[in-house]
């Protein structure tokens, strides 16, 4: 008797290949919404953070972190930058001089830039703990992290050589990827020019030069500022 072979026909097999290029088709469509909501995330960061200083300023003729007037202005909790926390005699004499001063991944409790977000949370601007920490190692959540957990900050201080502004909004650990699609989105899609630039990750409270995030670099993260 003659043996019967099984197998799959020409059709099975094309199903099962539909099927999973539906699947595949899927799994990379999903990659990329994340994708895009992390970026729009991002972007929604540099759009909040510029808006704080302008509805603060609006509403008490100061700047966040810069106010010497802050208890008059926030309560009894609120502090100032400098020594003297309480505000009766704020120091530095920078305090109060229409500019956030001090880094903007701050390196000390009493910076403008630290204070910053206990002022914009006051003045119910911004959500997050009002408690001032000891010290920076101590800061915990009080420093807001960005959605690929960078920290963020700004300050009147420019991170890269060369630019200028009045006020420098940095975000931390971002993928090269994620760079390009948020200066896309934000400004002229290059990550040395405009509003928008690009420098490689950074820690230290020291300015370095821009640099040109290519497709080549798309895992490589990097810290990209935005100024206004």
């Amino acid at each position: 008797m003659r043996s019967k072979q099984s197998g799959f026909t020409l059709v099975e097999i094309a199903i099962v290949l539909v099927i999973i290029g539906l699947l595949l088709g899927g799994v990379l469509k999903g990659q990329e919404l994340i994708n895009s909501a992390k970026v729009k995330n991002l972007a929604t960061d540099f759009r909040n953070m510029s808006t704080f200083v302008y509805a603060y300023q609006d509403k008490y003729r100061a700047i966040p972190g810069d106010d010497r007037s802050a208890v008059a202005h926030l309560g009894a909790t609120a502090v100032c930058a400098g020594t003297d926390t309480s505000c009766a005699a704020p120091a530095p004499a920078t305090v109060g001089d229409g500019r956030i001063n001090g880094w903007w991944n701050p390196t000390a409790v009493t910076d403008e830039s630290f204070v910053f977000w206990q002022h914009v949370r006051l003045a119910n601007l911004a959500t997050g703990t009002t408690a001032i920490p000891p010290s920076i190692a101590a800061a915990g959540d009080y420093i807001p992290r960005n959605a690929e957990g960078g920290v963020m900050g700004i300050s009147g201080t420019t991170p890269i050589t060369g630019w200028t502004g009045n006020f420098f909004i940095c975000s931390a650990g971002v993928q090269g990827r994620f760079v390009r699609q948020l200066d896309t989105m934000l400004d002229d899609g290059n990550t040395t020019t405009g509003t928008v630039r690009a420098v490689t990750n950074m820690a230290a409270a020291a300015e370095a030069a821009g640099t040109d995030v290519t497709p080549a670099l798309d895992a490589t993260l990097y810290t990209v500022c935005q100024s206004f």
